[in-house]
């Protein structure tokens, strides 16, 4: 039994050695995604250990749980939500999955909730055409778009005029539209559609890891920057630790649902739900409130959110 209660802790405790020192290479980059999972099992060991009295055991195993607490609680307690005197702005982002996601389900949740930006991936001529005839233009009139047959494509669409509208590409291929807003009674905005390379591979951390660093950092002196997307990165990948740390804050860990699932949804049975999506705003930036929601013939969830922006 002891020699059993050692080898439940171990494998957790490495883990959450790797977690803590910002060790995700190779297919640790993938595993890490699940970290939130082998938290809640951390549980079981140390349980066995208190329950059979191998002391030495159970003081190791209450340490590996309070490791994996510190990743994971701040999470679903929310805080750190920011300012709450401002202008609200209503921001969603939506994975296409090739451009087959259902163009009218994602029109009546920008209705439905007086969605004043848009951000989707993936996002090809199709999906442009049916997001188009879905009625998407009356409610949201100013775009950049940069669609794209396949994955890389990107697109932006606003309820406010865009001002030095664009997209660029990053190393992994994949396009990300941004522009410049200026709500009524707030000040300058730059917004910004996410989506760097997927870690679906080792071969493809490096393009991963290089698009996470070249994504723009929070500027505390300048323009303030909304980033949302699918960043297909959890909160327990240590490149978006970093890029949060120039001056973001996390929408669903400031509202207390950072473990909400965003992927996948769908087409992928078996595997684990992860938190992939974001929706970072400049620390000048307050959240309100967040949700998620399904998308017909998507693989991601769509993500809402409510934010105080600066005044004018």
């Amino acid at each position: 039994m002891t020699v059993l209660i050692w080898l439940l802790i171990l494998p957790g405790l490495l883990w959450a050695l790797v977690r803590l020192g910002g060790l995700d290479r190779g297919p640790l980059v993938q595993l890490l995604s699940f970290t939130p999972y082998v938290a809640a099992w951390s549980l079981v060991p140390a349980a066995v250990a208190l329950g059979t009295r191998r002391w030495s055991a159970a003081a190791l195993a209450i340490v590996v749980v309070a490791l994996f607490a510190s990743f994971v609680l701040p999470r679903v307690v929310a805080g750190g939500r920011g300012p709450t005197d401002g202008v609200r702005l209503r921001v969603m982002t939506s994975n296409l999955l090739l451009g087959g996601a259902d163009a009218n389900v994602i029109v009546e949740l920008v209705r439905d909730h007086d969605v004043d930006v848009l951000a989707v991936q993936e996002f090809t001529p199709d999906a442009k055409d049916a997001l188009a005839k879905a009625g998407l233009g009356d409610l949201l009139p100013y775009a950049s778009l940069a669609d794209e047959p396949g994955s890389p494509g990107s697109g932006l669409y606003t309820r406010f005029p865009l001002r030095q509208a664009g997209s660029q590409r990053n190393q992994g291929g994949f396009q990300q539209a941004y522009g410049v807003i200026e709500p009524p009674g707030a000040g300058t905005l730059l917004v910004e559609s996410a989506h760097p390379m997927a870690p679906w591979a080792p071969k493809a951390n490096g393009d991963w890891r290089r698009d996470l660093a070249a994504e723009p950092a929070a500027d505390p002196g300048g323009t303030p920057r909304i980033l949302l997307g699918d960043f297909n990165s959890t909160l327990d990948h240590a490149p978006l630790r970093q890029l949060i740390a120039t001056g973001y804050r996390d929408a669903g860990a400031a509202t207390g649902q950072g473990l909400v699932p965003t992927w996948p949804y769908a087409e992928h049975p078996g595997i684990p739900g992860v938190t992939i999506d974001h929706v970072l705003v400049d620390r000048r930036i307050g959240v309100r409130q967040m949700s998620v929601h399904r998308i017909p013939r998507s693989d991601h969830r769509a993500i809402v959110a409510e934010l105080i922006v600066p005044k004018a």
